[in-house]
């Protein structure tokens, strides 16, 4: 009987996804926009929303204007977003809220953008704009929206993005550093540059004691090589970045790699 049965439903199986394409199909054909409209909030309830997102297309532009628009305008925004089109989705979250700025839901749309162009970030290694981009419409939300059930994640989502940031920051500072390691005065000096560049614009960043201990490898390795005329100035620099180091990290998971440079500075400072 079981048997019988399965044999049953592996014969539905195909009519019913022929019936369901034949439906779809002809929703697509139909003039009539209400129609049309009650086909893709079907599909978009029960989750199919790439076949929404194709309707809501095809009507969204008779609807503006109208009460249902707000409603129709919003729908194809997050169908958008649940096909994981972004940039779509990031669009026309944008062209909601300008449309519907007083609308309930605003706040979501708002957010639902943002998350869209966090979406759109890559890993820290490669350019950053559109980090960039998200960080600054994840706290336009957060700043419109301070009671927004969404807040928390928003504010989570900004924190990661920040830290990819800072990481990208702090990767070409160590590159630098260990470009200078080859004896080209000229890494060094940008390393110094980039390091003074990423505590200056990340003041609490994770990475901070990492970059001041970078900083104490980079000047040791351009006093190290510097010319006689240059070299006691920065070796005194290469001290002041040792201090630097301990005077807010006194116990530094570097202070055995810092103090072997010191010592290094020392011995050169009374060889002059």
């Amino acid at each position: 009987m079981f048997k019988k049965l399965g044999y049953v439903l592996l014969l539905l199986i195909p009519v019913l996804f022929l019936s369901s394409c034949n439906e779809y199909q002809k929703a697509l054909k139909n003039e009539d926009a209400k129609e049309k409209y009650d086909m893709a909030e079907k599909y978009y309830n029960e989750g199919d929303f790439k076949r929404a997102n194709r309707l809501f297309q095809q009507i969204a532009p008779k609807y503006v204007g109208k009460p249902q628009g707000e409603r129709v305008m919003f729908f194809l925004a997050d169908s958008y977003f649940e096909i994981k089109d972004y940039n779509f989705a990031g669009y026309q979250f944008e062209r909601f809220i300008k449309s519907y700025p007083k609308s309930d839901k605003a706040d979501e749309a708002a957010f639902l953008g943002a998350k869209s162009y966090y979406f759109l970030s890559p890993r820290y290694s490669l350019d950053q704009t559109d980090t960039e981009k998200a960080l600054t419409k994840l706290q336009g939300f957060i700043n419109a929206y301070p009671e927004s059930e969404f807040l928390d994640e928003a504010n989570a989502m900004a924190r990661e993005l920040t830290t990819k940031k800072e990481k990208k920051s702090f990767e070409i500072a160590k590159q630098y550093t260990k470009l200078g390691k080859s004896y080209i005065l000229e890494y060094n000096i940008s390393a110094i540059a980039a390091v003074d560049n990423f505590i200056s614009d990340h003041p609490g960043s994770r990475y901070r004691e990492d970059a001041l201990f970078l900083k104490i490898e980079a000047a040791t390795n351009l006093a190290m090589n510097s010319t006689e005329l240059r070299k006691k100035e920065r070796l005194e620099n290469a001290k002041e970045a040792y201090d630097a180091l301990f005077r807010y990290y006194p116990e530094s998971k570097y202070e055995k790699e810092a103090g072997n440079l010191l010592n290094k500075v020392n011995k050169e400072l009374a060889s002059l």
